[in-house]
């Protein structure tokens, strides 16, 4: 499973890897990747003490859309260990990563996510984000 530290949970990480960062769509989810590079703590200084090593950051966006409660958070907890699957498999961790699910994500198993997920990491957009993390920091 991905640890609390590897998770993004901010409003302001969602904002900027959603806003600047690499789209590449799945069959059930949308991936977005945002590079940490030189200039990814805030502008303001407000998060400069923060350390940016150990990645990749992992956030979810799981709507009401996919379902009720309890769906929704089987469906989270299938995107975790997905992503736990593959992530030994990341060429660059240091990279933030949020999943937004689709409603039709409710039905799939883990081993269909984890597919997913592998074949949207080695989209050619997903390959340029992590070469521009790698050359950033």
């Amino acid at each position: 499973m991905t640890a609390d530290s590897r998770r993004i949970s901010t409003r302001s990480d969602f904002t900027r890897t959603l806003g600047s960062g690499v789209r590449v769509s799945a069959r059930d989810l949308v991936i977005h990747l945002a590079p940490v590079g030189a200039q990814w703590p805030d502008s303001t200084g407000l998060r400069a003490d923060v350390a940016l090593h150990g990645g990749p950051w992992l956030g979810l966006i799981v709507s009401k859309k996919v379902g009720n409660a309890v769906v929704r958070h089987r469906v989270a907890r299938r995107l975790r260990h997905a992503f736990a699957q593959i992530r030994p498999e990341l060429e660059n961790p240091e990279t933030f990563v949020v999943l937004r699910a689709f409603p039709s994500i409710a039905t799939r198993s883990t081993d269909e996510l984890a597919a997913q997920l592998r074949a949207g990491f080695a989209h050619p957009k997903a390959q340029k984000a992590f070469a521009r993390a790698g050359s950033s920091s």
